[in-house]
């Protein structure tokens, strides 16, 4: 698989022959509420974006209970400075109970609908769900018997690379590639919350597609729709975006995630920005067409008689098309007009 051809993500296509999938993620904005899950859920439905993922997960599969400084985020973070990480996944964690009911919800909608598990008590209720794709976190990917693990089912695999060296991201392509991944998609990824746009290197996403023949995108955690628009210029088929309801409704992604309204445009607005790579052709289009016969030519701009001159008051360039190119101007004024002319006639050489 390269990364010039496409793959397969649940019913959908994802390549450069069709529109950027667009991933809708859930994480932790459902604020501890299965209803607000489902209502999110069907908000991303209404948006147009394809698949909607999930962290599966539980705090001790993340971590363990110690309040000590190695396990608490560091003061000065822009969102969750001083918190401690058990505490902070307590909070954030969908319960497994309500996987099933999000999935079924999902998939109602038509829905590609899928995971980043982090352990393999994950991996089996994703399994048990029919979760078609495996999404691999940033912070997972130094954990190669995980990739393994998910790669073994022979799904397709996302993988983000934020914080990865390219010796990192090559260890986890070969240990997805090794352990039975034939479908993969590598995702450029800043891991801030929220991202500065200046720290999103976008010019590494056609460096990833090259380097490890893969399907590229990005996971995006910037500010509004700016960023992941410039990636899909870049070549990005997939864009992964956190969504919430309201940011004002607080939740411990909601900083930096779209409002419904938000992520239906960037649906709109990156399948637009797609619609416009085009080719490397160039020249004038077909809807150029029209176009053409309003270009500047020289034309008899008043009505003349045989044996006249050709003046700058008689022959202009002007709208439209049809006449001597517009630099033929100083090899046709002076001469005469072999005939009565009237005015709008393009000018041609029998005419002179």
């Amino acid at each position: 698989m390269t990364g010039r051809e496409s793959i397969k993500c649940g019913p959908h296509s994802v390549g450069p022959e069709h529109r950027p999938f667009v991933i809708a993620e859930v994480s932790g904005n459902h604020n501890g509420e299965l209803g607000r899950a489902l209502e999110i859920v069907d908000a991303v439905a209404a948006s147009g974006a394809q698949a909607l993922k999930l962290q599966t997960y539980r705090a001790d599969t993340m971590t363990i209970d110690v309040d000590a400084p190695r396990f608490r985020i560091s003061d000065g973070h822009d969102l969750w400075g001083g918190r401690n990480l058990y505490q902070l996944y307590e909070q954030a964690h969908t319960p497994w109970e309500w996987h099933r009911p999000i999935f079924e919800r999902a998939r109602e909608h038509g829905l590609t609908v899928f995971s980043s598990p982090f352990d393999r008590t994950a991996i089996d209720l994703l399994e048990d769900l029919g979760a078609p794709i495996y999404k691999i976190a940033s912070s997972e990917i130094v954990d190669l018997p995980l990739i393994r693990l998910a790669a073994s089912t022979g799904k397709p695999m996302i993988i983000s690379t934020g914080m990865a060296t390219v010796g990192e991201i090559a260890a986890a392509v070969d240990a997805a590639r090794g352990a039975g991944c034939q479908d993969l998609i590598l995702l450029a990824c800043t891991v801030s919350y929220p991202a500065p746009p200046e720290h999103s290197n976008l010019r590494r996403i056609p460096i990833l597609a090259e380097a490890f023949d893969a399907v590229v995108g990005l996971s995006d955690h910037t500010m509004g729709i700016g960023v992941p628009l410039a990636a899909v210029a870049l070549g990005a088929r997939v864009i992964e975006k956190h969504v919430t309801l309201s940011r004002g409704d607080g939740g411990v992604d909601s900083a930096f995630s779209l409002e419904p309204a938000e992520l239906a445009a960037l649906v709109v607005e990156s399948e637009r920005a797609w619609q416009a790579l085009g080719t490397t052709r160039i020249g004038p289009t077909e809807a150029e067409r029209e176009g053409l016969r309003f270009r500047r030519s020289l034309y008899v701009t008043a009505d003349v008689r045989a044996g006249e001159q050709v003046t700058a008051a008689n022959v202009r360039s002007i709208r439209p098309a049809g006449g001597l190119a517009p630099d033929e101007i100083g090899r046709v004024l002076g001469r005469t007009f072999r005939q009565d002319v009237g005015r709008g006639t393009p000018l041609s050489w029998d005419l002179i």
